[in-house]
Parts: structure tokens; sequence; C-alpha cells
């Protein structure tokens, strides 16, 4: 566009030509009428278009006119898309048409005269031919901008992943417990998270240790003067009185083993082992049963369970366990945990509902111990209160505890990744703890 205005003033007034631009007077210029393609023992064939512009520059110069001839190898010209204003500046117009040039693709040689001159040959390839045009850079703007926003999605892929990994590793940790500390890695904002919870976990499993410390220091200390309590009890000749005094110290004793039971229960300092949860019931249930409690182990029936889909299957499906496969369901678990939590459930049976009736079961996910009694004291919606620490319920006033039993077995079940619930059966009340296999 400026070029065209420059040339203006080359092709009125006869100043310098604009950089990139030649002209040179000539004679009558060897074209026939506009608009038809050309041919010419100097040029290939082609075609010609015409413009004329009236100039006003100057008094000396008003009315002149200008004409155009535009040659080019391979294409017209839409003059009638060109915007010449009569009452604007002429050197605009010529800008126009030098910008009209330069929009197409072509090699064209403009002739031009202001009213009887003499013919200027203007070659300004350099300015409007096609290689003057900017590289056509789109194609590889779209390649690049592909590439970096692959970049950027498989990073953000890799930190969502770092994240979703450390989610993972937390719950775990939750789970099954540990005492190693999460390594940093990733951004920077995932590692003052990582180092964030690394050091709750520090305080917290600082302040669960000395809570056990505490409660053992005083379980020890008492255990001299409760011994010498029971010494004096004894002595006692009214036979009620000893027998009150005998049991509030082993109400007390008890309630402090429970305490320290349930922080040893939090702390999970335990290791997780592979183990098979039949068999560990089972023997659970074989010591009660070689004291003389009313507890049974019922064998599981024969039945199904849902494996995960595969590649070449659409979906879920079913397979069929034999009654020898059903009793092997192996676990990854806190073997004296699990132990602790399954006697509290059968203790709570036999206390509260006169029998206790113990079996497994298992998918490939989730393994349940259902503890079913004989009790109708309580509903399910009752017995899910006492889940809470310290609360026991209205038919326990004549039984021992420090109502933490079921809360331990809360805790360990929430450990193994499962829940504590209650149901009510034919008979009476079925706990039913769930753990994850793995």
């Amino acid at each position: 566009m400026l070029k065209g205005v420059l040339l203006y003033d080359t092709i009125v007034f006869g100043a310098a030509a604009p950089e990139g631009v030649s002209v040179s007077r000539i004679g009558r210029p060897d074209l026939p009428a506009a608009d038809t393609p050309v041919s010419a023992e100097t040029r290939q064939q082609g075609y010609v278009t015409s413009v004329s512009i009236l100039s006003g520059a100057s008094a000396t110069e008003a009315g002149a006119r200008l004409q155009f001839h535009v040659w080019s190898p391979d294409l017209k010209y839409p003059v009638s898309n060109l915007m010449f204003d009569a009452a604007g500046p002429p050197a605009l117009s010529v800008g126009n048409l030098t910008r009209m040039l330069a929009s197409y693709c072509s090699e064209p040689v403009v002739f031009a005269r202001v009213e009887e001159r003499d013919w200027l040959q203007i070659d300004g390839t350099a300015v409007w031919g096609c290689g003057a045009a900017p590289r056509d850079n789109r194609l590889w703007a779209a390649v690049l901008l592909f590439v970096a926003l692959g970049i950027g999605l498989s990073q953000a892929s890799s930190v969502a992943g770092q994240f979703s990994r450390f989610s993972r590793n937390l719950m775990a940790r939750g789970q099954f417990g540990g005492h190693e500390p999460f390594v940093p890695e990733g951004p920077q904002e995932l590692r003052d998270i990582v180092e964030t919870v690394n050091s709750y976990l520090a305080d917290e499993r600082d302040r669960l240790q000395k809570r056990a410390m505490v409660l053992s220091g005083v379980s020890h200390d008492l255990g001299t003067p409760a011994t010498r309590l029971r010494l004096r009890t004894a002595l006692i000749e009214d036979d009620g009185l000893r027998e009150k005094l005998e049991s509030d110290i082993d109400q007390m004793t008890d309630m402090i083993e429970s305490v320290l039971t349930y922080t040893r229960a939090e702390m999970s300092a335990e290791e997780t082992v592979r183990l098979s949860l039949t068999a560990l019931v089972q023997s659970i249930v074989a010591d009660y049963e070689d004291v003389g409690e009313p507890v049974q182990f019922v064998d599981a029936p024969a039945g199904s369970i849902e494996i995960g889909r595969s590649v070449f299957s659409g979906g879920a499906a079913r397979k069929q366990v034999l009654r020898d496969d059903a009793r092997r369901i192996l676990v990854t678990a806190r073997a004296i945990s699990l132990r602790r939590a399954i006697s509290n459930l059968i203790d709570n049976a036999v206390k509260y509902g006169r029998n206790a009736e113990v079996s497994v079961q298992a998918d490939s996910r989730i393994a349940s111990i259902v503890v079913t009694d004989s009790g109708q004291f309580m509903t399910e919606d009752e017995l899910d209160t006492l889940v809470q620490p310290f609360l026991r319920g209205s038919n326990a006033e004549h039984v021992k505890g420090a109502g933490l039993g079921l809360t331990v077995v809360a805790t360990i079940a929430r450990q193994h990744g499962g829940t504590l619930r209650f149901e009510r059966g034919a008979q009476g009340v079925r706990a039913i703890m769930t753990i994850g296999r793995r």
C-alpha cells in the first residue's frame, strides 16, 4: 500500500521510484485491448487489465487521467473490487491498485502514463510478485500448536497421574498403615502437599505412641496396687462386699486394658501378611469350643463369585465355586488385629445374644466375617450407635466391659478397607465385618 502511494509521485512528478520497484520509459506498449488474451513475440500468452484514475493533485494536473495496463501471464484482476474515491487523494487509489496486485500470486508488469505522456514500464515483482508474498506458515503453526497441545496434555496427564498415585498411596496407608514417609516427587505443589502430610502423620504417630506409653505406664503402675487390693479383699469375711470389691477392681483393670487395646489398634503398627481367613476364623472358634462356649462355625455354602471382565469378555461374569474352594479364602491382613476384632464380635454375641454362629463369605474383592446371635434385646440401629467409644447398651448394666469392643472392631475393619454393620436375622442380630482381600 505504501509503495503504491509513493509510486504515484514517481509516475506523476517524476520522483524516485520506491525501493524494490524499477521504472523505465518506453514507447507504446505492444498490448492488445484490455481484458483480452495477449500474444506477442516478446511475451507469452497472458491477460491485460486496464485501469484509469483521475488525478487532481495540483492545479496544473487537475483532471489529468492516469492510465494503467496490467499484464499478467495467468489471470485477470477484478478491477470492480477496487475502491476508488474520486474526492480522495489519487495516490491512495494507486496504493489500492498495488495492494490488489499483491493480493494474488502472479508476476504482473504494469504500464502507466499520465494523459499523453510517454509510457512507463513498471516492474515491481519484488513488491507484488509471488515471491514477495509472506510465507504461509499456517500449516507449521498448526503442527506446532498440536505438538504444544500434546506436550501440555502429556504434562497435565503426568501431573494428574502423580496426584492420583499419591492419593492411592495415602488411602492404602490409612488402611494398612506404614512407618516410612512418602517420597516427595512431581511438581512443587505436590511436593509441598507430601511434605505436609508426612509432617502430619509423624505428629499423629508421635501422639499415639505417647498415649500408648502413658496408658502402658498407668496399666503397669496400677498392677501392684490392684494386686494388693485383691489380697486385702480376699481377707474380707463378708462375701457380698468382697464380691463387689473384686468386681470393681476387675472393671477398673479391664477398662485400662481396653483403652490400651484401642490405642494400639489406632496405631496400626502391625505388618500385613497373607493368610487364610477361613483357617483363622476356625481356629478362633475352636478356642471358644474348647472352653465350652456356645460358639459354632458354619461352613460357607457352595455358590458363585463375580470375576472381573477380561480382554476377551464383554462384561463381568460369575464363576461357580465348589465347597472346598470356598474354604480357601486368602486375604492380606494383620493377623493379630483381625483375631482381636473377630474375638470381640464373638464375645459380644455370647454375652448379649447367648450364642454365636460364625461364617465366612467372600467375592473377588471383599471378605466378610458374619457373627449371628440369638439376642432380641437391641435393634441393628441401636447397635450401630454402640460403635462410638465408651457407649454401652441398656442390657449391659450387669456385664463387664468399657464400651470399646465394637469401637475396636470398627477401627480394625476400616484399617482393612472394610466396614462393620448390623442386620436383623431370623433368630437374632447378625454382625457383618467386611475387609478388603488385598
